[in-house]
């Protein structure tokens, strides 16, 4: 993303800097910009009380000892979540709409946490690692074990590949979600005594283990009957999809024979098959080739669009060296020098923009009593920027690059979001903004050094002169105008301001 310098280039002033509001410098703003959702003047704070950015890296690496109780409520706001899967059921057969309401309401929890949460990097992690073992929230069935699903996904995000893969595999929203939990073997005696199985499997979850999951296209020579025998070995999990809804594990249902995937083999001869699935899926964490994709998917997400082999391959070797463990292979990746060198070179998605606005603009959203509240809004937010949620409905999962989400849609999008939240437009209830006045660091400032401090403020950096001359031409300000309370820019042209800075690659890209 780059700005068109030509469009502003008549009128580039100096900037003046406000040197009181404090940034931070260029490294640690680009491990904010990369392992949390966006620059806050309170996530500085965090960062200098803990000793530097890679202090605070470390410690985020250990969720659990970060206090967050205030993000933590707000799992109250939306007790639907935590309704089982026989109860969301009921509830939609008498309920009009509850399907919708509940998606939503997990959406709307995820996008107040990641705003809110403390525990930043956890966030971003559990992210990432939903994506990469996605289940489509709208899918017909998997939306009665959302929140069971993610909160699988969380516990692990910050643990073993190894571990998250056997609990996601066999969790039932991802067994509904490609249909695993229909394949069965079916059993008949004839009248001489010999016993005939008829396979009914759905091949789905055994093909997307391989080639999403795991060890991907790239670097392997598995076929179909790899595809049919991973399928087999999954065989045996079932989903009462017609009264109670219960999971379970039948034994009858299990396909019994010798199995071959890649190099893996097993005679698989006991009826109860979950201990060849766990060999199975032990096998696939630790392959060589997904180290590669597992490295190479961190390396998008956290580096660059296009990684170097080298990064890949120090990272893979650290992933399978460490046996899957993923907070060694996160140190790794940010003590890499392509790391360090890759500030600004990733297009924030939709999604993390909207976030990243809702913190840059430090609004205060509570509660809900109503539909147009601010706490339900998000969810309306994130459809209209263009990237609700786990609303991806392919199961590759959202994708990862700039070229994705750098259409002229989705920058008015973004553009259109940035203006409503900074006047307040939409949502306007249900949320406390930062009132007008409040922004001021004086009582009077020159416009120019007004621009500097706000740009500190909402991004960690100071202004350039590129967009003061922005700033300039879009509020009709000169750089030496004197900026009051009742100045006409506070009063009818702030969000006008707020909306150019935000709408440049210092903001649109981390």
């Amino acid at each position: 993303m780059q700005v068109q310098v030509a469009t502003v280039a008549p009128y580039l002033p100096s900037v003046r800097p406000y040197r009181d509001t404090r940034v931070l410098g260029a490294a640690p703003l680009h491990m904010a910009n990369r392992f949390a959702y966006g620059y806050t003047p309170q996530l500085r704070r965090e960062m200098k009380a803990a000793g530097g950015a890679l202090a605070w890296f470390e410690g985020q690496l250990r969720p659990g000892r970060i206090a967050d109780a205030d993000a933590d409520s707000m799992a109250s706001w939306f007790p639907d979540r935590d309704l089982s899967a026989a109860e969301h059921f009921e509830l939609a057969e008498t309920t009009t709409g509850h399907f919708a309401e509940t998606t939503g309401n997990h959406a709307r929890w995820t996008l107040l946490r990641r705003t809110y949460s403390h525990r930043q990097l956890h966030e971003v992690m559990s992210e990432f690692w939903l994506n990469h073992l996605h289940v489509h929230s709208l899918a017909d069935l998997t939306w009665l074990w959302r929140t069971s699903y993610d909160n699988v996904i969380r516990q692990h995000a910050l643990g073993r590949f190894d571990e998250m893969l056997q609990a996601a595999t066999i969790h039932p929203a991802m067994l509904t979600y490609l249909d695993a939990d229909l394949s069965i073997v079916q059993r008949r005696t004839t009248s001489g005594g010999e016993i005939i199985e008829t396979d009914r499997v759905n091949e789905n979850l055994g093909r997307e283990l391989l080639e999403l999951h795991t060890v991907g296209r790239s670097g392997t020579t598995y076929g179909e009957a790899d595809v049919l025998h991973s399928a087999f070995i999954l065989t045996g999990y079932r989903v009462d999809r017609f009264a109670s809804w219960a999971y379970s594990y039948d034994p009858e249902a299990h396909f019994t024979g010798p199995v071959k995937v890649l190099d893996f083999t097993d005679a698989n001869t006991e009826r109860d098959g979950r201990a060849v699935l766990r060999r199975y899926l032990t096998y696939l964490a630790h392959h060589p080739a997904t180290a590669q994709r597992i490295a190479r998917k961190l390396a998008v997400r956290f580096v660059s669009d296009t990684p170097s082999s080298g990064l890949v391959d120090e990272l893979a070797k650290v992933f399978s060296e460490s046996g899957t463990d993923i907070k060694a292979t996160l140190r790794a990746l940010v003590n890499h020098p392509e790391f360090k060198a890759s500030a600004g070179r990733k297009v924030r998605t939709p999604s993390e923009d909207l976030v990243a606005t809702l913190r840059a603009y430090d609004v205060d959203i509570t509660r809900p009593q109503h539909e147009q509240d601010a706490a339900n809004a998000l969810y309306y937010l994130s459809k209209n920027i263009g990237q609700a949620p786990f609303g991806w409905a392919r199961p590759d999962g959202f994708p990862d690059d700039g070229s994705a989400w750098s259409s002229a849609s989705r920058m008015m999008g973004s553009f259109h979001t940035h203006y409503a939240l900074a006047a307040g437009y939409f949502p306007s209830t249900g949320i406390n903004y930062r009132p007008k006045t409040s922004w001021l660091p004086q009582q009077r400032i020159r416009f120019d050094e007004f621009v500097d401090h706000l740009c500190r403020t909402l991004q960690g950096r100071p202004s350039t002169s590129v967009v003061l001359g922005a700033a300039c031409i879009v509020t009709d300000m000169r750089p030496s105008d004197v900026v009051t309370q009742d100045h006409v820019l506070i009063n009818f042209r702030l969000p006008r301001l707020f909306g150019i800075l935000l709408d440049t690659p210092a903001h649109m890209t981390r």
